[in-house]
Order: C-alpha cells, then structure tokens, then sequence
C-alpha cells in the first residue's frame, strides 16, 4: 500500500504547502541576518540605535510621527538639537533617520536631496562652524617628564609600559586595551605587534607594525613593556590589566574607556593640567612628534593605520605651523 499525504479539511492546502519555504531557506535567511548585522561594528550600530531613539523621543514630545516622518519634522529636529549638538552629530543623526526609514521600505525625508534639510544643515554649518576640537597631543617632552613622575610600583610599572606603546604605536583606545600577549613577538630591534582588528579594518584582515627599542633605557617602550610582563607575572592573555586597590593584578583586560583616566593621571602627576589630554593624546602625539622629527606622512599613516592623509594631517597640523614657516624666512 503506498503512503499518501492526506491533507485535512482546514489544514493547509497543498498550494499553501508549496509556498512554505523550505527548511534550509530559513536557515540561510537567518544567516544572511547575522551577516547584515556584522556588517557595522557594534559601536557604530548602537551609536545608530540612540540616534534613532533621540529622534523618536522628539517627535513623540511635538506630536508628529517619526516614521515616516516628514522633511519639516527633520528640519524642526535639526534645528532644536544644533542648540547642544555638533553638526557632526546631527549628520550622524540624519544618516540613523534614513537608515530606519530604508528598513521599512520607505524613501528618507532625511537626506540632503530635500532642499529644507539641505539648507538647515548648511545654516547650522555656516552658524556654528564645523571645527572640532580635539585633544592635546602628548610630545616626548611630555612623555618624560610624565615617566619621570611615575610611582615605582606595580601599578607605575603598568602605566609606564602603556604610555610608551600606546605612544610609539599610536594606537587607538580600543587597540592598546586589547593588546595580548600572544600578540606581541620580541625580535632583534624591538617589538612585532600583529593588530587583529581595528577601527579602520573591521573585517579582520589584521595590520603588523614596529615597536623599535629606545635610544634611552628609562623611556624604551620595549623595556617598559617587559618590566610590566616580568612584575606582574603575565604569560598569556590581555597585556594591560586591571589592578584592584590591594595591588592584585586580575586576568581580565584593560576596558578602553580606562585608557583616558590613566592617562590624565599621569599628566596631573606630572604637573600639567589633565583637562586638555585623554587616550587620544598618544595616538595624536605620535602623528605630531613623529612628523616634527621629520619622519614622512605616509611612514605615520602605516604606524597608525590611517587611510586618510587628510585625518593624519589634521593631527599635525597645530604641531607644524612653525616648521618651514615663510614667515621665518623673513629675517626679522
């Protein structure tokens, strides 16, 4: 007797039956999901994800829809958040808008092809400039003076190794807290560094840059970083660690949001005002030193890891606007 797919009164049909996807198409839908969302790095999504939210929480306040929404709600929207916000800011939030929007299948009142936010966002450019202001970068005059007021404790030790590689890598927050060990390979004339990921190579392609040993043995980030390993006992895993007040050293990583109260620590130690210096003043130290001592753009851009030469310039530009001035060529 054969087998027979006997269908119910009621069930579903054997068309409907058809049109049921099959079982590996769900799979791959999944999949194709997950590979979307690794798309963007998880900063930038949930940057997006409060941007949105700002926007919704707004149009609930006035009364008008958020999506979709309309070109005056996102003009009106621009206008009332350019009181406390950077026009690099309400750009990212125009890019969050049309983004939700383009989910749901609907055309973006956001974008710059709409005369009213076109002119709103060129008012607000014109109105408060686009300049943004960053921090201080820490020169090698710093670093010493910095080192020199270091206390000579684990903790000292710690902070020591950081400066000088964050420094001599210029590398980003994120970057130096999730250096490890493994990492890291000791060779003739310094340290190979092999960066997994970063924020300019979210695909893991990975970068190696060099860490030369230092002309000065109390400023050698090689040494600092080997003194760090050897005082605190570190074989494997993260290499800037936590230390609780009991001076116990934990196994987890430094978290990046860190990297600037230590580094803000060490300049007040060294009596210079923190208020003008976070993480980033090693990395933008770096870009600055290096190019006054005369090393080329594109050797900073492959320290670094930058793609764009107008971002490194941007770096060195306060820094260099005594070298090969004309006005000094003046004879004054």
């Amino acid at each position: 007797m054969e087998d027979h797919l006997v269908i119910e009164e009621g069930s579903t049909s054997a068309q409907d039956l058809a049109l049921l996807p099959h079982p590996s198409l769900l799979l791959l839908a999944d999949t194709a999901r997950a590979f979307l969302t690794a798309a963007q790095a998880p900063n930038t999504r949930r940057a997006y994800a409060a941007d949105w939210r700002d926007f919704e929480d707004w149009c609930r306040a006035h009364g008008v829809t958020a999506l979709p929404a309309a070109t005056e709600s996102v003009a009106l929207y621009l206008t009332d958040r350019a009181a406390t916000r950077r026009p690099a800011t309400l750009r990212r939030r125009l890019t969050a808008i049309t983004r939700a929007h383009q989910a749901a299948g609907l055309s973006s009142p956001a974008t710059a092809a709409h005369p009213l936010v076109g002119e709103t966002m060129k008012g607000i450019r014109r109105t408060k400039g686009t300049a943004q202001t960053g921090k201080q970068p820490l020169l090698t005059q710093h670093i010493r003076a910095i080192l020199q007021a270091l206390p000579h404790t684990l903790q000292g030790a710690r902070d020591r190794a950081l400066l000088l590689i964050g420094f001599a890598g210029g590398f980003r927050r994120s970057e130096l807290a999730a250096l490890t060990v493994e990492d890291i390979a000791r060779e003739a004339d310094g340290l190979v560094i092999r960066l997994r990921r970063s924020k300019t190579d979210q695909e893991g392609q990975g970068r190696a840059l060099a860490i030369p040993i230092g002309s000065r043995p109390e400023t050698c980030p090689v040494r600092a970083y080997e003194d760090w390993l050897a005082s605190a006992t570190i074989q494997t895993g993260p290499v800037f660690r936590e230390i609780d007040r009991h001076g116990r050293v934990h196994s987890q990583a430094l978290h990046k949001d860190s990297i600037g109260p230590i580094v803000k620590r060490a300049v007040a130690g060294a009596g210079l005002d923190p208020a003008g210096y976070a993480g980033h003043s090693l990395r933008a130290g770096l870009a600055t030193q290096a190019y006054l001592n005369g090393a080329a753009e594109l050797a900073i851009m492959q320290q670094t890891g930058h793609r764009s030469l107008a971002t490194v310039r941007k770096y060195i530009r306060d820094g260099s606007l005594f070298r090969d001035n004309p006005a000094g060529k003046l004879g004054l």
